[in-house]
């Protein structure tokens, strides 16, 4: 008996779409896609939501020194002349050393970190920069559903598609 439907695809393509849908009912909330492939969406997502639940206060704060780039007012880094071995000249980069205050993740929530990194793909931005979507689950999504006991998402029916008569649904996060 399979635990999964196989929606027609090999294993690596419906796992590929299954990776995708819920990444971006994470990312945008919503999504629109068949009834079938909503069902199989719905039990990921919640089970990474309960995840992100159990596991969102489980860090410590450490103190980690830091060496980094001098920053003058403006932003530009500060710049010093130094000279080589061989006598020439160059400019160098001034370094302070700062201590941060950081999260470090438990062993248990490293764990659950990584479970939802194999359900979830990497995500960019219009700009190019890497939106963190395991930090969005711990840091939004997690506080928001904490006193929910489940049901993180909902199936809303549209009716049929034209072309092949397919039962078309938005699956969307519970607000």
């Amino acid at each position: 008996m399979a635990i999964n439907r196989k929606l027609g695809r090999t294993t690596e393509q419906r796992l590929s779409i299954l990776r995708t849908l819920t990444t971006d009912l994470i990312l945008h909330g919503k999504i629109e896609t068949t009834e079938a492939r909503a069902k199989e969406v719905k039990s990921i997502a919640d089970s990474l939501i309960a995840l992100a639940i159990k596991e969102k206060d489980n860090f410590e704060m450490v103190d980690v020194k830091v060496s980094r780039a001098k920053l003058d007012e403006k932003g530009n880094k500060v710049t010093e002349k130094a000279t080589s071995k061989n006598g020439k000249e160059y400019l160098k980069v001034v370094r302070e050393e700062v201590t941060e205050s950081r999260q470090k993740d438990m062993p248990s929530r490293l764990n659950a970190r990584r479970k939802m990194m194999k359900n979830i793909n990497k995500v960019k931005d219009s700009e190019g920069k890497n939106i963190d979507l395991t930090a969005k689950l711990f840091n939004e999504l997690a506080p928001k559903y904490q006193d929910r006991k489940g049901g993180y998402t909902r199936i809303l029916r549209l009716g049929k598609r034209r072309g092949d008569g397919a039962e078309v649904v938005i699956l969307q996060l519970v607000g």
